[in-house]
């Protein structure tokens, strides 16, 4: 549409087009212009009329309606100078792509608790890249950052998450960085097949699971209701107890297949189409170096900018789901001495822990960073909490 009259008058006729085809009741899903290029068996271009597209929701408009209102659009063209142009309809559904927001970290006692880790924003979530995906390479997050400023200094709400550059990139040996609106975008993907897969087939393996845990509590039930009434009460009152119980547990699952099959249903139905899990596009990575300053450090490092729309919802910030770990903790004193420390547990020159902050049984989420590493930024608007967990000392000598 460049060069021509409807490109100066777009952002005025636009909006009149929508509200003719809204007093007309015409269901629109989409308005656009379009021109198009004919290659001549001569070699010759010709460039045709204007054409204004006008999409409707599927079986919502006949050809009379559509008859009926494109003089109107036609003549408003005219009346803001723009001749000779051409008005064509078609059918056709919005459909989001940027596809679902990401997964709640949720309490150990929801069935999907689990399963879930995958599809939230917690560190270590899986991802892949576009141009990477027929390689089946995968890689996870390192951590978020939010940038306070943009490169001209404006305030920004951006987050971007750190990962490697072999992740992100192919070509690993030339610097990358987003050059900004317009520019292709290097996708980044939440889980890649062989993941997903996974996913998947840990979901149906929990639900094959409980259901034979069904059948093993009836058949526990239906003996205890069949078997003849004891006559030692305290049996008695055990083998009641017993159904009791047995049948709350059943009831408890059946309830968590039924949470546990729509999980599978939505995860297939939303997140199945790997374009419906980019999750956001690459922001920088230079090329992978060795022997940083000299220092004998490997520089592998990259960052992408987060899709604000899947993430901000349950966006924790720098937070690491624990799983279904149960961690134990061994209380280690600053002396090498201590009865902990020898050949089955740690060597006798093994570095201690001077700070240990016990969490136990973890059935939520823990937000976690090393000294120093990141510090918060109070101005962003999705918050990144920064907490030290722990602080490795030398050991004391003898």
């Amino acid at each position: 549409m460049f060069n021509t009259r409807l490109n100066e008058v777009w952002d005025d006729v636009a909006p009149q087009i929508c509200q003719t085809l809204k007093a007309r009741g015409i269901r629109y899903s989409a308005v656009k212009a379009a021109r198009f290029v004919s290659h001549g068996e001569d070699g010759k271009n010709s460039v045709g009329p204007i054409v204004i597209w006008i999409a409707t929701h599927p079986n919502t408009t006949t050809a009379e309606n559509a008859h009926d209102v494109s003089p109107d659009i036609l003549s408003l063209l005219e009346t803001n100078g723009v001749k000779e142009a051409v008005v064509e309809w078609y059918e056709a559904a919005v459909e989001k792509l940027s596809g679902p927001a990401l997964l709640r970290v949720t309490d150990d006692t929801n069935p999907t608790y689990y399963l879930r880790r995958t599809l939230t924003a917690a560190l270590g979530m899986p991802i892949t890249t576009a141009e990477r995906e027929e390689e089946d390479a995968q890689g996870s997050v390192a951590f978020f950052f939010h940038e306070n400023k943009d490169k001209r200094g404006n305030p920004s709400n951006k987050v971007f998450a750190v990962s490697n550059c072999h992740v992100l990139r192919k070509n690993t040996t030339d610097a990358y960085e987003f050059k900004g609106a317009g520019a292709p975008l290097r996708l980044v993907r939440l889980a890649g097949f062989r993941r997903f897969q996974r996913l998947l087939d840990d979901s149906k393996a929990t639900i094959d699971g409980l259901a034979r845990d069904t059948d093993i509590l009836a058949g526990e039930i239906m003996a205890l209701e069949v078997k003849p009434e004891s006559e030692d009460p305290e049996e008695a009152a055990e083998d009641k107890s017993a159904a009791k119980i047995k049948r709350e547990k059943l009831a408890k699952v059946q309830k968590d297949i039924g949470l546990l099959e729509a999980f599978y249903k939505d995860v297939n139905s939303g997140w199945g189409d790997i374009a419906c899990r980019n999750i956001g596009h690459v922001a920088w990575a230079p090329p992978i170096s060795v022997n940083i300053e000299g220092r004998g450090y490997t520089r592998d490092i990259g960052t992408f900018e987060v899709d604000a729309v899947r993430f901000k919802a349950q966006f924790k910030g720098n937070v690491v789901d624990l799983g279904a770990f149960c961690l134990i903790f061994l209380l280690i004193t600053l002396s090498n001495k201590n009865d902990l420390q020898g050949p089955s547990l740690l060597p006798g020159n093994s570095p201690t822990c001077s700070t240990l902050t016990p969490i136990g049984r973890c059935s939520s989420s823990l937000s976690i960073a090393s000294s120093g590493s990141m510090a918060a930024s109070h101005a962003s608007s999705w918050p990144i909490p920064i907490v030290l967990i722990a602080t490795a000392s030398p050991a004391s000598s003898s």
